[in-house]
């Protein structure tokens, strides 16, 4: 997919998409978001675009590879994210509100066989579509971490970038052992010991 430049690419960027070009959007989205629950996210993009009634083409002329097609369906959960971490903020406990964000997060992450993965490697490669999450991420949750920090009840030298990616080590090592449903939070708690002063 080639891009344009200059003022004409500018118009393009910003221009609607047609009608159908807007159903065949919301269409591709909603089968990969299916086929993402079904068969995790290295599920077959060509089965992604039949059940949408679409083309391969067409995928690729929405989404240019499986990360943007990502960005695109995580868009919802990623909004609740941020909007959890709002109302989380004025909490009379910060210690309590980050770690009900990073237990939000964690569920999230888990919720597409790998997701955590994929997230994992994004947060290393700007270039990444799916990396655009991690951007609201990030400064949702440095706003929930200072506040715990300016409550002397989280060590200083914690970043949030460290946060986001043992919650995606946490989703990842849940994936990978199913039965144990407890093991999640079993690891946020040891993670959390560490992250106290």
């Amino acid at each position: 997919m080639t891009g344009t430049t200059g003022a004409a690419g500018a118009v393009a960027a910003v221009r609607p998409m047609r009608a159908d070009a807007r159903r065949n959007y919301e269409r591709l989205v909603d089968e990969a978001r299916a086929a993402f629950a079904e068969h995790g996210t290295d599920a077959s993009l060509e089965d992604v675009a039949r059940r949408a009634g679409v083309g391969i083409g067409t995928l690729y002329r929405h989404f240019p590879n499986r990360h943007a097609l990502m960005n695109a369906v995580f868009q919802e959960a990623l909004a609740s994210l941020v909007e959890r971490s709002h109302a989380l903020a004025d909490a009379g406990e910060p210690c309590r509100a980050l770690v009900e964000w990073l237990r939000d997060l964690i569920t999230h992450a888990g919720e597409y066989r790998g997701l955590a993965r994929a997230l994992m490697s994004a947060s290393y490669d700007e270039s990444s579509a799916l990396s655009q999450c991690s951007v609201p991420l990030r400064a949702a949750g440095e706003r929930l971490l200072a506040r715990a920090q300016e409550a002397g009840t989280v060590r200083p030298d914690v970043s949030i970038g460290d946060l986001l990616q043992l919650t995606n080590a946490i989703a990842l090592a849940a994936e990978q052992n199913p039965d144990d449903t407890a093991l999640a939070d079993r690891l946020l708690t040891l993670t959390l010991r560490g992250l106290k002063t």
